[in-house]
């Protein structure tokens, strides 16, 4: 089901990106706010995780919790967060229970990525999916004035606490010289 969100994902935004370039557009990675891609991305891969399910699952509505619905009673409500590159994914508000938290960076045309802010491409490709349970702990909740209201951080202790099912070494954000994609990829 996991690689059936990633790859409804990718064919989807394909499919949008080939219209939108057809007709002298941008790709969606490079028309909408970072955010705003973030959900969308969210939105597709809670589709193909519930299309791929066997009815297991039913994807909820936008903005709506959980973002899949259990159908079996061997199954729990799961939320799906989102981030771009290596950051922690956030909501508004803490919700501990079932997660898969999916992440993924823009690369360029040709579907290299390079590291750094002024290398992003357009072009959205999954690089990480971790899956788990989080509990009230997991999350850094911020209500700060002045900005963009409550917010519900997963800490690292939360990013640990999760299973990573798919991680794309080409793709991956951190340093090939760092602890971080050592440790992950045994290097």
């Amino acid at each position: 089901m996991i690689a059936a969100g990633i790859n409804y994902v990718h064919s989807v935004l394909g499919d949008l990106d080939e219209t939108l370039t057809s007709s002298g557009e941008e790709r969606l990675g490079a028309l909408v706010e970072l955010a705003n891609l973030s959900s969308i991305i969210g939105n597709f891969f809670r589709t193909g995780i519930a299309r791929a399910s066997q009815g297991k699952f039913e994807a909820n509505g936008p903005h709506k919790y959980p973002d899949i619905i259990a159908r079996d009673s061997s199954c729990l409500d799961v939320e799906i967060k989102v981030a771009l590159e290596d950051n922690k994914p956030k909501g508004h508000l803490v919700k501990p229970g079932p997660h898969i938290i999916v992440r993924y960076v823009l690369c360029a045309d040709d579907g290299i990525f390079a590291r750094g802010k002024q290398n992003r491409g357009s072009l959205v490709r999954v690089w990480e999916v971790r899956v788990g349970m989080l509990e009230n702990g997991h999350f850094n909740e911020s209500n700060t004035p002045g900005d963009s209201g409550k917010t519900a951080v997963i800490n690292a202790e939360g990013m640990e606490a999760l299973t990573p099912v798919f991680m794309d070494r080409d793709r991956c954000p951190w340093s090939p010289r760092g602890p971080r994609y050592k440790q992950a990829f045994q290097c």
